[in-house]
């Protein structure tokens, strides 16, 4: 990996599971090393708790008098013990409320912010997480993860997690690995999204594909803009013309061990604005500051393709990166042009700031004509509408075809990524109309901003069956809480691997 390896390889602690607890903590050096035990309401949710306690010599009735732990999901309650007296410094008693999947990923995200520079985290939890398992340890991952600082020494770590993590209790090392591996995709997904844009631009985006194709084995194929001029990609053109880096698009191919022609594909599509000023139609500074994330679509492909051979996908899988800077200069496109797209459809432009779109058509037309997809999803940060219709809290998911929107709403909520079905309202389509063009880019007079924006990227997927994510609300976080950190968040990353693996 090149210099900024902590944004393609971040740092997380190194996963192993065992049966017996007792065997842990006879190679565990007290210094430095946690041991994690699990509450939850009543006596039978303490039992774990109690046992992880006894193991260490200690009077676990005693322990719990003192200190008096909730049980409430997340809520960490530390027991400091003496140097050297026990095979551990501290003990994490950690709520796990009423034992759902979601309880379990609250608790592995405060553990893991909790064990952050320890030598060694031992999970005593095993034996009672039952099928939230693998919630909890992707829990731990993220939580354990900051976004990196940029320092004179280049991109650095923002949190040390946990050297070493150790699930006791189980036999279930591939659930586990599993779980880590989609983790440390949606942290990979949030490390390129907060990589500063001075930086991050399309082909430095370009370039850490090629990284990640090399170390996983995926076919890379790069457009510049020469190319893109020659085979007609209008859309990136027009958006990324008035920067100083010409736009990309990239796209990453999994094979799987025995692939055929006959092998459905799924064809993945990326927003990739490395940064995004609104164009001639500039945006206000409090608009623009958070806009280094406005490819977090892009960093969300890369990541599930970088992750697909680990996976076992069994399917083949192509990302489409589409790439721009959408910035202010003499060739900046202008409200009025008329586009022409990738496959020949024209647009006339309404309004520079709705570019994500316009890069958007051209991908998934591509997808449409070039590459026969079985399925065909998209997610973008796209529009404000998403994000004042449903705040942070789920994305709008708009699709073709109801068993594609079904299974990416139930990887959803097997992940704690939660998908709110939107309709495609057909009332709304004539709103795109254009007298010059084949199409209007936005539409003026009607509400409905999300729905007018789908209905637009429809226009450019012909009869696949498609599915379109709009993370521009749950693609960001104001706050480091729970599995997010502040900042971009990765929304979407392992939910898309989760549907993915159910492809067997």
């Amino acid at each position: 990996m090149p210099r900024d390896d902590v944004i393609l390889d971040p740092r997380t602690s190194t996963w192993s599971v065992t049966d017996r607890l007792e065997d842990v903590l006879a190679t565990t050096v007290s210094e430095g090393a946690v041991l994690v035990a699990p509450l939850a309401p009543g006596d039978d949710g303490r039992c774990a708790a109690v046992a992880a306690l006894t193991s260490l010599g200690l009077d676990a009735a005693l322990v719990l008098e003192t200190h008096e732990p909730r049980d409430t999901a997340g809520t960490v309650t530390t027991v400091p013990l003496a140097p050297g007296a026990h095979a551990v410094r501290r003990v994490l008693l950690v709520g796990t409320g009423d034992g759902s999947v979601d309880a379990w990923r609250a608790a592995g995200a405060a553990v893991g912010r909790a064990t952050r520079g320890s030598a060694r985290a031992v999970h005593a939890v095993g034996g009672t997480v039952g099928t939230g398992l693998a919630s909890y340890v992707e829990g731990a991952v993220l939580g354990s993860w900051a976004s990196p600082r940029w320092t004179t020494e280049g991109a650095t770590s923002g949190a040390q997690a946990a050297v070493e993590a150790v699930v006791t209790g189980t036999q279930d090392a591939d659930g586990v690995a599993r779980a880590v591996t989609r983790a440390r995709a949606q942290l990979v997904a949030r490390g390129l999204a907060h990589t500063p844009s001075n930086t991050k631009n399309p082909a430095w985006m370009a370039a850490r594909a090629r990284a990640v194709g090399r170390a996983t084995g995926l076919e890379v194929t790069v457009w510049d803009e020469r190319r893109l001029r020659r085979d007609g990609f209008g859309g990136l053109l027009a958006v990324g013309g008035g920067s100083a880096t010409p736009p990309r698009l990239v796209r990453l191919d999994h094979e799987p061990p025995g692939a055929t022609a006959s092998t459905p594909r799924v064809v993945l599509v990326g927003k990739g604005i490395t940064f995004d000023t609104g164009g001639l139609q500039i945006k206000p500074t409090d608009g623009m500051l958070g806009m280094k994330t406005d490819m977090s679509g892009a960093a969300i492909v890369l990541a599930v393709l970088a992750a697909c051979r680990s996976l076992e996908v069994p399917v083949r899988v192509t990302g489409l990166l589409a790439l721009a800077e959408n910035a202010v200069g003499g060739a900046s496109y202008r409200p009025g042009d008329v586009v022409t797209q990738f496959g020949g459809t024209t647009v006339e432009i309404g309004n520079t700031d709705a570019e994500g779109r316009i890069v958007m058509a051209d991908a998934l037309a591509y997808a449409d004509a070039e590459l026969d997809p079985a399925w065909l999803v998209d997610v973008a940060t796209l529009t404000g509408a998403a994000r004042i219709a449903l705040g942070r809290v789920a994305a709008p998911v708009f699709a073709t075809d109801d068993a594609l929107r079904d299974a990416l709403v139930d990887a959803g909520a097997s992940t704690g990524e939660t998908l709110w079905p939107m309709p495609l309202s057909d009332t709304y389509r004539q709103a795109l109309d254009s007298d010059v063009a084949d199409l209007n880019h936005i539409a003026t007079g009607v509400g409905g901003g999300a729905v007018i924006a789908a209905l637009f990227l429809r226009e450019f997927v012909g009869t696949r069956r498609w599915a379109h994510l709009d993370i521009a609300g749950t693609g960001r976080s104001d706050v480091d809480a729970g599995i997010s950190a502040k900042g971009a968040t990765g929304f979407g990353t392992r939910l898309l691997l989760r549907w993915l693996e159910g492809m067997r």
